[in-house]
């Protein structure tokens, strides 16, 4: 046997990081798998160091945690955009320790709110966003929650699904696009929401248009349930998106006093964009309801038709019956049982009296 002092092993797994140990005179690398799931050691998915007169730099928890402790963070115009996984068990601990949010914030998380609005708490602007999931494909159930603290030096997003307006925000961060304070940061993922609203309305009317052509075509089909599991999702998007008109109009009316005029102007401006959304899902819901009404018709008229039809073929075919088992009781006396053209003479009253059902049953037309 040959001596080996050193073995170095590679263990075939899922995309992880290798971590050495020794067993006697063996040096063995294993690869451990990554549990992390896209986000680091505190659940941090991203995080960025945002400046007003050039790109934000991309940073860790570690980093972050550095950068909050720094006693001269507040000179300059300079915020942190931190966006945590709130299904990493170790993102609200960290948050607790280091960003030291209001207490509101955590409470929120726990309760499990998910109406959408926007309140001032503790000079601190507390939002609840929901949205779709980043694979949404028109279902009911795929809407999440976003949860927000924005003040004056820190942005706190935290999410448990990936969500399509989120991630448009941090490409749009990663690509070079300067913010320059934490409300325009708000600004810009409400806007984004809106697009997606807007990308989600335009996809339902192309659906209702297609149901039209159907039903001008007379190809119901199933578009019935189609079209009501889309009037259920407008229903929901419009319940759980439109943010509560009482908490936007404090934040107007009384906006904390590092908000200048021109993002509380923007932040107006955004909200009317979401009504306008909002409006346009009401006229779909609206245009939903009438084609349900005019399918339901439509297989009420159907319906009709075939028990018109049923009840034509049951008068049609009443004579024959009668014939058939008044004749075929085996009892003695059956008329023109010995005659020799009896069946012939059957065959011509059953014709007559079932002419006769056919005059009744087509008389009206």
């Amino acid at each position: 046997m040959r001596n080996i002092d050193h073995a170095r092993c590679y263990v075939a797994s899922a995309p992880g990081f290798l971590r050495p140990y020794s067993v006697g005179p063996y040096s063995v690398q294993m690869a451990l798998p990554d549990t992390r799931y896209g986000t680091d050691a505190h659940g941090l998915i991203c995080g960025f160091l945002m400046r007003s007169d050039t790109s934000a730099t991309e940073l860790d928890s570690d980093a972050a945690a550095e950068w909050l402790g720094t006693h001269d963070r507040q000179s300059g115009d300079d915020f942190l955009w931190l966006h945590f996984n709130l299904g990493h068990t170790a993102t609200e601990k960290w948050l607790v320790q280091h960003a030291a949010l209001p207490e509101e914030f955590f409470d929120g998380l726990r309760e499990g709110s998910y109406s959408t609005r926007i309140e001032l708490v503790d000079r601190s602007l507390l939002a609840i966003v929901n949205d779709v999931h980043y694979d949404f494909s028109f279902e009911p159930s795929e809407i999440s929650t976003l949860w927000l603290c924005v003040n004056q030096r820190l942005v706190i997003t935290a999410r448990r699904r990936p969500l399509r307006s989120i991630d448009k925000l941090r490409t749009a961060v990663k690509a070079g696009e300067i913010i320059r304070s934490p409300l325009e940061l708000l600004i810009h993922l409400l806007r984004d929401q809106a697009d997606v609203l807007v990308s989600i309305v335009r996809g339902v009317t192309t659906r209702i248009d297609k149901v039209e052509d159907k039903l001008l075509e007379g190809k119901l089909g199933l578009t019935r349930a189609g079209l009501g599991s889309l009037r259920r999702l407008l229903v929901r998007l419009q319940r759980l998106l439109a943010p509560e008109p009482a908490s936007l109009f404090r934040l107007l009316q009384h906006p904390p006093p590092w908000i200048d005029a021109a993002d509380a102007m923007e932040l107006r401006q955004s909200t009317e964009e979401f009504a306008v959304v909002l409006r346009d899902m009401t006229a779909l819901q609206e245009r939903i309801k009438l084609l349900q009404e005019e399918i339901a018709a439509h297989v009420n008229e159907e319906n009709n038709r075939s028990l018109y039809v049923l009840t034509i073929v049951t008068v049609l075919a009443l004579p024959i019956n009668i014939a058939a088992g008044l004749l075929g009781m085996n009892v003695g006396g059956i008329p023109l049982a010995e005659h020799r053209h009896g069946f012939w003479i059957v065959v011509a009253l059953i014709i007559s009296f079932t002419g006769a059902a056919a005059w009744w049953a087509f008389r009206r037309k």
